[in-house]
């Protein structure tokens, strides 16, 4: 087996024709080899990591078999959040198991992936190939392969492109490689690494002049606690003027809350920096504006161009949930919501002052917007789009708690979703929503239709179904909603009804279908709501809906934790809209 191809760390990314740039991904690297004996992992230090992975060696079995063998892949085992961000505590759980059920509950739980960015053999050795010939063939392969848990990892040419994305989705950094570089053992110039870093703040307390390593603290409330060590990113002269003061003004190399100092890093969390490195003394800094609270915004990388106004100013008053807490959800949820606004007409719900306070729809661009907020002109009116994160940080800081979207991109006649809204009379009646969802759901699994659900974040769910823009009109929409509502309501006219007039509705769930058309609106996936708890609307798992299911557990304080932890539950949104049956969808609607 070869030895991986190594990049250097480069403080910036070079620039050129001859540069390609990839997303790298925060994981194992790993290269997977198959043979007609079936898929081994190999660790860059040879350790094989088969059994780790239970779920990537299965891959073959839904897999189409490459045509020639060996087949020899260098790429990187992740546990993805988003197509281009990580999660490499969870993988570095995985890689600690050693119990092999425990290790199939997790690889169902929270399947890796094995992002495969070269190729090395295809029955015949490509090591002196040039790295794009590599690529093209690459591409192929993984296309015929066919596996969600084998993915290829895409190249750009741009590389203010690849930028923009890895900032949106707090990636780990890009590599640069040189298009014409053929495959080399150990570490090159060729291929150039850069890191998108995080830059956390904190005091210094400790220096063990064994390991030389400097231990940092930051302030929770009226409590210290570890920011974690650092060793390296200190000049000698840095490192020397250091350790002086300790040794004058500490006592057995211990420091009272003093000096402040910034560290890059990818992480800090639980008491650790990951990959920390010496930026610069902070002398701008007290001890007491080193907070978890402003660790945790600094992890987040906010878009320098966006001003925040007014952080500490209460939105939610019953949770006491503030603004920064609203910017901090809508910057880490951003990878996830952007997709499903992106392009889209936006309806914002405002509340400048918090619930409970007045609050006003806007559709419309305001003057003062800055250029980034897009927008889309139509006869003489003049609506927002958010395609980007500055356009959605700015928009959240005016007090935009709510974003609802239509069902069609702007300048689209044709819808590119269908979405059952499950509407019950009130919050106690919820499990009449979740009646709904799994007759729907029953339904829709005959018509081998993929669907997903979300709760509201008020009182009902939706069920969305993607499809793609211009095959399906929404009168077709419309009916094919429609036959499915009738049949919920003649299986249990006591439970549901189309009436739109509540006082008629009695104690029955209003199954509304007629919201699914043109014009209309449905909040988007992981919109905050103006609910006194802080609600969002969740995308949850099908096997999550059962009348335990409270659509009042998922908030901004915890959404994100949880997608972190399980995934996302419209992570295939895109990729199925274009697996539909279409056919028999505008065949049921007649």
């Amino acid at each position: 087996m070869n030895k991986p191809m190594l990049p250097t760390l480069s403080e910036d990314l070079p620039e050129g024709d001859e540069w390609i740039y990839e997303v790298k991904y925060d994981g194992y690297r790993a290269f997977l080899k198959w043979t007609e004996e079936g898929i081994q992992l190999v660790s860059r230090n040879g350790q094989d990591l088969s059994s780790r992975f239970p779920e990537l060696i299965e891959a073959r079995r839904e897999a189409t078999p490459p045509d020639q063998f060996p087949l020899i892949l260098d790429g990187e085992i992740v546990i993805l959040n988003t197509p281009y961000q990580a999660n490499f505590p969870l993988l570095q759980k995985r890689g600690r198991m050693s119990n092999n059920t425990t290790i199939q509950q997790r690889a169902v739980q929270r399947p890796a992936t094995f992002m495969a960015f070269d190729l090395l053999e295809n029955g015949e050795g490509l090591n002196s190939s040039a790295y794009t010939k590599r690529k093209q063939q690459l591409k192929k392969i993984i296309d015929t392969i066919g596996s969600q848990r084998v993915q290829y990892v895409e190249e750009f040419d741009d590389a203010s492109v690849i930028r923009r994305l890895l900032h949106l989705h707090l990636g780990e950094g890009i590599v640069a490689k040189q298009k014409n570089s053929a495959y080399e053992n150990g570490r090159t110039r060729k291929w150039l690494k850069y890191k998108q870093w995080r830059t956390v703040s904190g005091f210094l307390t400790s220096f063990n002049p064994q390991n030389e390593y400097y231990k940092m603290e930051i302030w929770n409330k009226d409590k210290r606690v570890p920011l974690g060590s650092f060793k390296h990113g200190l000049k000698s002269e840095q490192a020397q003027t250091l350790q002086t003061f300790f040794k004058e003004k500490g006592t057995n190399w211990r420091l009272a809350p003093s000096v402040c100092a910034a560290i890059h890093c990818l992480m800090a969390e639980d008491g650790e920096m990951r990959e920390p490195v010496f930026d610069r003394f902070r002398f701008d800094l007290e001890p007491g504006d080193c907070t978890i609270t402003n660790r945790d915004w600094d992890l987040l990388l906010f878009p320098n161009d966006v001003e925040i106004t007014h952080p500490d100013k209460t939105l939610w008053p019953d949770m006491q949930f503030s603004k920064r807490d609203y910017l901090m959800y809508i910057r880490a949820v951003a990878p996830y919501m952007i997709p499903f606004i992106r392009g889209k007409k936006l309806t914002l719900i405002r509340y400048p002052h918090g619930v409970g306070d007045k609050s006003f729809f806007q559709k419309h661009r305001s003057d003062h917007a800055p250029n980034y907020v897009e927008s889309w002109e139509e006869g003489d009116e003049t609506f927002m789009i958010s395609n980007g994160l500055s356009s959605l940080i700015w928009l959240s800081n005016q007090g935009a708690l709510e974003f609802h979207i239509p069902f069609q991109k702007a300048g689209a006649n044709d819808p590119d979703e269908i979405v059952f809204d499950l509407d019950p009379p009130n919050r106690e009646e919820f499990y009449l929503a979740v009646t709904a969802a799994q007759l729907l759901k029953h339904l829709l699994d005959k018509l081998e239709v993929h669907c997903f659900v979300k709760t509201s974040g008020n009182k009902g769910m939706q069920i969305h179904i993607p499809i793609q823009e211009g095959s399906m009109t929404y009168d077709e929409t419309r009916n094919f909603t429609k036959s499915l509502v009738d049949l919920l309501i003649k299986e249990s006219p006591d439970l549901f009804t189309i009436e739109r007039l509540k006082k008629k509705r009695g104690q029955r769930l209003y199954l509304d279908y007629v919201q699914h058309a043109e014009g209309k609106t449905i909040v988007s996936p992981y919109s905050a709501r103006a609910t006194s708890k802080g609600t969002v609307a969740a995308p949850v798992f099908w096997n999550e809906v059962t009348t335990d299911l409270n659509p009042e557990v998922f908030t901004i304080k915890n959404v994100i934790k949880r997608v972190q932890d399980f995934g996302c539950p419209f992570d295939q949104y895109d990729r199925l809209r274009r697996a539909q049956p279409i056919d028999v969808m505008k065949q049921l609607g007649g």
